[in-house]
């Protein structure tokens, strides 16, 4: 197993000193799902929710998540954020989620990612957990990342 960059050699948290890595173009996508009832789906999908519109409720909901990274994550560094896509469509048995963000810097985007979409789908559970509580978040997990030191990496 390789060394855990966010604990020191006394075994104690800390932020990764990232002052000597070199800025670079950095991506990273996320996906996630959740499963409903196949009416919910369709109230989702109506536009008709008691809240408002969900999808675009929770896309803006994980585009604003992914900029407060930071804020969450205890060990984050607070990034400028190039590009952040948060897409919520319809899937087999509930709406799936999923994110692309982008940055030009000295560490990755993973955590934004994956903090997008898990914020996303929160929010679709908030705006219909009126109509159906069994909802279920899924597959919360990261596609791929490209850029830095590490190189690319893509699910298998």
């Amino acid at each position: 197993m390789s060394k855990l960059t966010h604990i020191d050699e006394t075994g104690r948290a800390h932020m990764v000193d990232v002052s000597d890595k070199a800025a670079t173009v950095r991506e990273a996508t996320a996906e996630g799902f959740v499963r409903m009832d196949a009416a919910t789906l369709a109230l989702a999908l109506s536009g008709d929710a008691k809240k408002g519109d969900v999808r675009a409720t929770a896309e803006i909901a994980g585009i604003m998540a992914a900029k407060k990274t930071a804020d969450l994550i205890p060990l984050c560094h607070p990034l400028a954020l190039s590009k952040v896509e948060v897409r919520v469509e319809p899937g087999d048995g509930g709406l799936s989620v999923t994110s692309r963000v982008r940055t030009s810097g000295p560490t990755g985007v993973e955590m934004e990612a994956l903090t997008a979409v898990s914020v996303a789908c929160l929010t679709v559970y908030d705006m219909l957990k009126a109509a159906d509580k069994g909802m279920t978040i899924e597959a919360v997990r990261l596609m791929a990342k490209s850029g830095g030191k590490s190189g690319d990496w893509v699910r298998a």
